[in-house]
């Protein structure tokens, strides 16, 4: 089984958005609410150790 890309998941804010973010270039869409950004953040890292879901590019 090949290497994996380790995925670690931030959110940043730009005006009143927040968006999450993967250390593998994944990017979720801009959320007013923090807690739904995180919940994109969280459901990303459930795809990808499942391997489904989205895409995680340097995979």
């Amino acid at each position: 089984m090949p290497d994996r890309a380790p995925h670690a998941t931030s959110t940043t804010e730009r005006g009143s958005f927040c968006t999450a973010r993967c250390t593998c270039g994944w990017r979720g869409p801009a959320r007013r609410a923090r807690s739904q950004a995180r919940t994109d953040a969280e459901r990303h890292l459930a795809d990808a150790d499942a391997g489904s879901g989205p895409g995680c590019p340097l995979e």
